[in-house]
């Protein structure tokens, strides 16, 4: 048995598991579905496929074996139904998160050793018990859970775009210096393929200040500066010219 882990993304709460390695089933399903008019199926004819309409995206789903005995509890108070133990995975295949107007399960990840981390919703769960006690209460279970992978949280910018201009980072090369245009290899008619942005970085700290970079070396259109042209650095804020 390997012991795995359920951290629930809302809350940091850990729930442990022991699991069987051998019973780990992972499904692919395409982002396909069958074609219909008017509420009908079509359908091929003859020897003939079915036509599919491609969707894009698809479904990852990961069903797991997993194992709860209060035998195993390591605490000093081990419960006496396993009930107890499993309770908080029923509670995560419930609609308890309110996103958007709406009601969803809510995200997991799915920790196991440096080799899986996938972060999903619980969309199905099913247990057998055995090992009863003389009062009814079972001290083991045989817990099966289908995990369906979701996409990883959008994370939001580190900073906006005034806050980029306000707070740069620390510039390359000192006021008063030069740096040199470079281009990236995709002159076309009209774009010389120097990116000022990237010699801001360097002069100013952002690539967000490329225009002040431009306008203190005179230039017009940044899409005609020649590879290889120096630009010098704008001094400091507050300081001589």
């Amino acid at each position: 048995m390997e012991r795995v882990a359920f951290l629930i993304d809302a809350t940091g709460e850990r729930i442990d598991c022991l699991l069987n390695p051998e019973t780990v089933e992972v499904t692919r399903l395409a982002g396909v579905r069958p074609r219909s008019a008017d509420g009908l199926l079509l359908v091929g004819a003859d020897l003939a496929d079915d036509p599919l309409l491609f969707t894009g995206g698809g479904r990852t789903e990961i069903v797991l074996d997993l194992l709860f005995d209060v035998d195993f509890v390591e605490t000093p108070i081990r419960p006496d139904d396993v009930r107890t133990l499993t309770r908080r995975l029923w509670a995560l295949a419930e609609n308890s998160v309110r996103e958007r107007g709406r009601v969803r399960p809510p995200r997991v990840r799915l920790v196991w050793g440096k080799s899986w981390n996938v972060p999903g919703v619980i969309v199905a769960i099913a247990e057998r018990f055995d090992a009863f006690a003389v009062g009814g209460a079972a001290r083991r279970s045989w817990l099966r859970l289908k995990l369906v992978r979701v996409a990883e949280p959008e994370r939001p910018a580190p900073v906006g775009f005034e806050q980029g201009l306000r707070a740069p980072g620390v510039p390359t090369v000192a006021p008063g210096g030069a740096v040199v245009a470079i281009g990236d290899g995709a002159a076309v008619p009209g774009y010389s393929g120097v990116r000022l942005d990237q010699a801001a970085a360097q002069a100013l700290g952002s690539p967000l200040r490329w225009r002040e970079l431009a306008d203190h070396n005179g230039v017009a259109d940044p899409f005609a500066v020649t590879p290889g042209t120096a630009l010098t650095v704008p001094p400091s804020p507050g300081a001589p010219r």
